[in-house]
This record gives C-alpha cells, structure tokens and sequence, in this order.
C-alpha cells in the first residue's frame, strides 16, 4: 500500500497538495503583528507635509512657472522626481508652462528641477520636521509588544540621511530606512515594503502593518500585499500645522478630514485613522483578524 503523502507534490504556490485529489491544504498565518512601516512627512513627523510642498513650489517658481500648494500636493507620497513630472502632466501647470517657454515641457526639464530638488529640501528640513506629538509614545508601545519598526518614503537618500539625526535628536529612531532611491520603483510599487521585511527579516508578508497619509503611500502597503491602513489629521490632504489645526475652524476642519478620509478609503486603505495616536487600537484588532486567519 502506497501512503497519500508518498505521492504529494509541492503546489505554485508553496503548499503540499495530492494530485489524486479535488482539494489542497493552505498554511495561514495565525500569528500576530510583527512590524510596521512608517512613512515620514505628514505620519511621524512634519505635520501637515510642508517641507516637501515649499520645496516643490520654490523649484516651480524659479522656472518662472509658479504653482499652488494644491497643485504641489497632488502627487505626494511619489518618488520626487516621478512627483514633478506629474505634476508638469497637470493641464493647468502644463499650459502655463508652454504660455512661458513656448513648448512643452521635457526629460532634461525634470533632471534639471529634480536637481534642485535636493538643496531646497535640505533647507526646508530645517524648520518643517518636528516628531508629531504621540510619536513616541506609540512606537514605544509597539516595540514593548515585540514590532519592529521600519520607515518608507518619496525621499531620496540625502534626505533620509539628513532626518535621520534631526528625527534620533528627538527620540524617533526606526529599525531600519529604506528611501525611494534604493528601489527599481518607489511608490505605489510594493519594493520598498519588500526591502523593509528583507532588512528587518519579518515574514510573512502578512505580519506587516504599512501606515502613510498619502494615496500611492496606502497603495504601496496594499500591492505589497501587508495591512495598509491611511492617517488623515495630520497628513497631505488637511495641509495644516499643529498650530493651523487647533485654530482652523470646526467647519473648514470638518470638510478637509472628510476630503482626507474619501480619499484614502478610495485608495483601498484597510483602516483609516485621525494620527498615529490611534494606530494602537487598530493593531490590536488586526491581531485579532489574523487570529481568525483572516489576511489583507
């Protein structure tokens, strides 16, 4: 007599199967949050993404081609180069653009304002990247439960180094960092959340929590496979200081997180959440799911 398992082949997809068989076994996993990947602007630290804006507007404005903080915020959470070339696609910023130069604009056109890029951010740093309050104390928290903290961004490297230090001053130091210039694609391409889990040598995939304020930054977590949960309050898409929040009224504050909200639950966001604050409560019922063998 020939035992089943004698004739069991290993699947496409790594699970033991008998090909006499209608059915096959799945391995879920059944464990419990092991990290989460933060982004930068607008999530732990910079609230409301001001350093990244101003820059943006600056380099637009020394091309004689200004543009609004709107048009500026659009494509946040991009790669920064792949960010102007989006928004040079705006129709409003591509026809004042063609109105000043007589053309369109070109390749050597975004090599030369990426260039720029870089210089005017490492200013802006200066003053736009304050830890955002809780910060600490969550991320505290969720070391004292065993997660590993990793970080993701549409920074380039120089930048990321240069928050490092700023960011440690203050208490906020991840495990690891992974900038968009390290990857073949940065967002919403899931290589940089590949790249934490490699560098913090978490698996499954299921086991990783990525929270951003930005559309592509949700998207990332979500092609990427892991939990991808939105941060509205202080993020892109309310575009306010600590100090603008506690003084803007309850009206325009109200309109401005249900813009935040629609547009990360448009993204395909798991959970959408005021600031990293709340992030605790969410991890908690996470757990709870994948107890159930529920994934992402």
């Amino acid at each position: 007599m020939t035992l089943p398992h004698k004739k069991a082949k290993l699947s496409m997809e790594g699970q033991w199967c008998n090909p006499r068989m209608e059915y096959h076994c799945k391995c879920t996993y059944t464990g419990r949050v092991k990290a989460v990947v933060f982004d930068w602007a607008g999530t732990v630290v910079d609230c409301g993404v001001f350093a990244p804006v101003l820059t943006f507007v600056k380099i637009f404005k020394n091309e004689g081609v200004p543009i609004t903080d709107e048009e500026a915020r659009g494509p946040m959470g991009t790669h920064k180069r792949v960010h102007i070339q989006k928004v040079l696609e705006n129709e409003g910023v591509k026809s004042r653009w063609v109105a000043h130069y007589g053309k369109p604009p070109t390749e050597a056109d975004i090599d030369r304002m990426y260039k720029q890029f870089v210089p005017i951010q490492l200013e802006s740093l200066k003053n736009y990247s304050n830890v955002i309050p809780g910060t600490l104390e969550v991320v505290e928290k969720l070391r004292q439960d065993g997660i590993k903290i990793g970080s993701s961004t549409g920074y380039p490297t120089p930048i990321v180094d240069m928050l490092k230090p700023i960011a440690t001053k203050q208490g906020y130091t991840p495990d690891c960092y992974v900038a968009a210039d390290e990857v073949p694609q940065a967002r919403p391409c899931p290589y940089m959340v590949w790249l934490n889990a490699i560098k913090l040598d978490v698996h499954p995939i299921e086991a990783i929590v990525k929270v951003d304020d930005t559309v592509d930054g949700v998207k990332e977590g979500i092609t990427a496979g892991c939990w991808s949960i939105g941060v509205a309050k202080t993020g892109n898409y309310v575009a306010a200081s600590e100090e603008q929040l506690k003084e803007m009224e309850s009206v325009e504050f109200e309109r401005r997180m249900k813009n935040a909200y629609t547009k990360l639950i448009d993204s395909g966001a798991h959970y959408v959440i005021d600031s990293i604050v709340d992030l605790p409560e969410v991890i908690d019922d996470i757990n709870r799911r994948l107890a159930r063998g529920e994934k992402p």
